[in-house]
């Protein structure tokens, strides 16, 4: 009888016993198992924190960079129409101001040399011609004054400002709309090269031309 109670104690003790470990894993993998989720859980928080940071990162570069092509169209413009007005004005016999063309000058050449830092090559290409083409517009008006024949030096300078640097300011427009995505054209690199082309052809010339009037200006004086 003894032998019987025994066993039956040794029985409810393994039972037990087994029901504890069972408790026990169970509460010891239900723990382990809570802690990966909490690793996962808090990984993927910290991806969608990165993600979210790059995503700001790349839009705050974006709005930087569409505000710098703002500011340089719009200073190329402000120089073109400022050397084209003083034009205007001293052909009418008008009284010009020069500070308002040196101001707009002054004003793009802050833009474009904070762009030269930021432009990719191709768009530069497209900046660096405008300026030198700008530069020769500026060397026109100042010249003017002293050009041996004025009606000449007149219509030459509003077919300058009027034509091929019209189109040198609207080509960089284009130019930065197409860098920033807003105007796609699939044979845009065609035009840009043709444009290009024509813009320095034109320069050239206009610098031949004003070259070729210094030496009659100095020797009329």
């Amino acid at each position: 009888m003894n032998e019987l109670g025994d066993l039956v104690d040794v029985t409810t003790l393994a039972v037990a016993l087994i029901s504890v470990g069972g408790t026990l894993g169970g509460t010891l993998g239900g723990a382990v198992l809570s802690q990966r989720a909490s690793r996962a859980e808090a990984a993927e928080q910290n991806q969608r924190a990165d993600r979210e940071r790059k995503q700001e990162r790349d839009e705050q570069a974006m709005q930087a960079m569409r505000d710098l092509y703002a500011h340089l169209n719009t200073a190329a413009r402000a120089y073109r129409i400022a050397a084209q007005d003083s034009v205007r004005a001293a052909e009418r016999g008008e009284a010009v101001d020069p500070a308002h063309l040196d101001a707009a000058k002054e004003a793009w050449a802050d833009q474009y040399s904070q762009a030269q830092m930021a432009l990719a090559k191709d768009v530069l290409q497209v900046a660096s011609a405008l300026n030198r083409s700008l530069q020769i517009g500026y060397s026109v008006v100042k010249q003017l004054p002293s050009s041996p024949d004025l009606d000449e030096a007149y219509e030459r300078a509003k077919t300058w400002f009027s034509g091929p640097l019209s189109d040198g300011v609207y080509l960089l427009r284009v130019m930065l709309r197409h860098d920033l995505g807003v105007e796609v054209d699939p044979h845009f690199e065609q035009t840009r090269m043709q444009m290009l082309t024509a813009l320095d052809s034109a320069r050239r010339n206009l610098e031949r031309l004003l070259a070729a009037d210094r030496p009659q200006a100095t020797g009329s004086r």
